[in-house]
């Protein structure tokens, strides 16, 4: 194997437990921030249509979000909603235009995530929930993991069947539903939208007096001020680089490839599958009975390959990724066999037989697509008066669908400690509670991003006693009940 999967974990561990170290000596500290109650009081009136310009022609606001895609609108929206920020100023900047709303495209977007119950409270916290419902949502209560080198699998669900796993919903449809409720929060929550952020100053010491502001600077010559600026500019993040903040991270060489896929026939179609293939994870995610998403995570080059195929022929190539049986090793086979009729005589009860995928007869034309995988962690996630969330703070590998996940749970905790700050009187820009959201969220990120990381590169290879010891894993996991049912609930938060 080209690269020690132990080695690269050990490094991961080392390099995050430094990050980890850092922040939590910072949180430890015994800062405590000097509140100018005349500055506090004099930014607390309620917005009520646009500010004005003060002398120094810039905008006054307690919080301004960069960045509306899911993470930054559904931020917005927490904020907005909280009672006890009713009198503060919210500002959304969006660079691209208002989304349209009110018409569900008749084709499915290829662009999809997996939201897990965790996520699914917070849009539902925020009142987007029920929108997202009435359009397309599509819940799964089963999901299969399997190896294409060997027979073993994995099979996740809860015991009866009963609960969802997580719900597969175009990015679109999260979008249009958040862009709803902030209509209906326009008295507390303003939205620029074609607004891009040309230049960012925030303070190098955390100080309350106004001058110490963060600054904003638009494209079109304005410039406004606030306590909090929060970054939600995605993976390339133009105000966490103008802040000086680096990232620890690395290319995967890998692209991951889109499309909307047509099944052979009509079925429930409420499991998720994923094959583990040498050149990277293959996913088909359930988007109603007839349709499902294809995820395919695979070398640049290969990829570049998939693009420019006839239809015909990618609709055969993601066949064959999922049926094709070519990587097997009748040695590994036969001691998986073995090593699992041992585990169904210990644990009957956590043995499973493989299902079968169902098969692809056709896509939607046009439907396919390509973005670059790579891993990326932000050094820090806030300075004074400055918060990273989002794919700004952490980009992951999407084999395990978390990406949006901890970006929402990114704004859960963020918008906790603000709220915690506003009923305490406390200034929203200040680095003790925002060291309390970097802490917080660190502790359960890295881990996270440690191990999808090791799963990539433990499954990049067909070495023949790598495939034999992960095929042994998975099968022992998977006949651990207990521990599986901990997977699920460690994914579901």
């Amino acid at each position: 194997m080209q690269v020690s999967v132990v080695s690269t974990l050990k490094r991961c561990k080392s390099v995050f437990q430094c990050i980890n170290k850092l922040s939590s000596s910072k949180l430890k500290s015994n800062f405590t921030p000097k509140v100018d109650v005349r500055c506090l009081c004099s930014s607390s009136r309620r917005y009520q249509g646009r500010p004005v310009y003060n002398g120094e022609s810039s905008e006054l606001y307690d919080v301004v979000i960069a960045g509306g895609g899911m993470a930054g609108r559904a931020m917005a929206c927490a904020l907005g909603q909280e009672p006890s920020l009713q009198n503060h100023k919210i500002l959304l900047l969006e660079g691209a235009a208002k989304p349209e709303m009110g018409k569900l495209p008749e084709h499915y977007s290829n662009r999809v995530c997996a939201l897990n119950p965790g996520a699914v409270d917070l849009l539902d916290s925020v009142g987007a929930w029920e929108e997202m419902v009435k359009q397309r949502v599509k819940p799964f209560c089963r999901m299969q993991v399997w190896d294409a080198c060997s027979d073993a699998v994995i099979t996740m669900n809860n015991d009866d069947l009963s609960e969802n796993l997580a719900y597969i919903v175009e990015n679109n449809v999260t979008i249009e539903a958040l862009s709803t409720q902030l209509e209906k929060l326009s008295s507390n929550v303003r939205v620029d939208y074609e607004t891009l952020v040309t230049n960012v100053h925030i303070p190098q010491q955390n100080v309350v007096d106004e001058a110490n502001w963060a600054e904003v600077e638009l494209h079109n010559g304005e410039c406004v001020k606030a306590r909090l600026l929060i970054a939600a500019d995605g993976a390339n993040s133009s105000i966490r680089k103008m802040c000086g903040i680096d990232v620890l991270g690395w290319e995967y060489g890998q692209s991951g490839v889109v499309a909307t896929l047509h099944l052979s026939e009509p079925s429930e179609n409420n499991v998720a599958w994923q094959r583990f293939l040498p050149t990277g994870p293959i996913a088909m995610l359930p988007l109603s009975d007839t349709r499902s998403s294809l995820v395919w995570s695979i070398t640049t080059d290969k990829a570049k390959g998939l693009m420019q195929l006839k239809d015909e022929e990618f609709v055969e190539e993601v066949n064959n990724a999922f049926w094709d049986n070519s990587h097997h090793d009748p040695t590994i086979d036969s001691i998986s066999q073995f090593f699992q009729g041992i585990l169904s005589t210990i644990s009957p009860e956590g043995s499973s037989v493989r299902q079968l995928p169902p098969s692809v007869i056709s896509i939607d034309p046009g439907s396919r697509g390509r973005f670059p995988l790579a891993l990326g962690h932000a050094m820090h996630y806030v300075k004074p008066r400055l918060a990273l969330i989002g794919d700004a703070a952490h980009r992951i590998h999407p084999l395990a669908g978390q990406g949006i996940n901890l970006g929402f749970g990114d704004v859960e905790c963020l918008a906790d400690k603000l709220v915690e700050a506003a009923k305490l009187g406390k200034d929203l820009g200040s680095l003790h509670h925002l060291l309390e959201y970097e802490s917080s969220r660190q502790r359960h990120i890295i881990p996270i991003m440690a191990a999808v990381d090791g799963l990539k590169r433990l499954y990049s290879t067909d070495n023949q006693a790598v495939v034999l010891v992960r095929s042994l894993g998975l099968q022992a996991t998977n006949a651990m009940t207990p521990l599986k049912n901990a997977f699920i609930s460690g994914a579901s938060t």
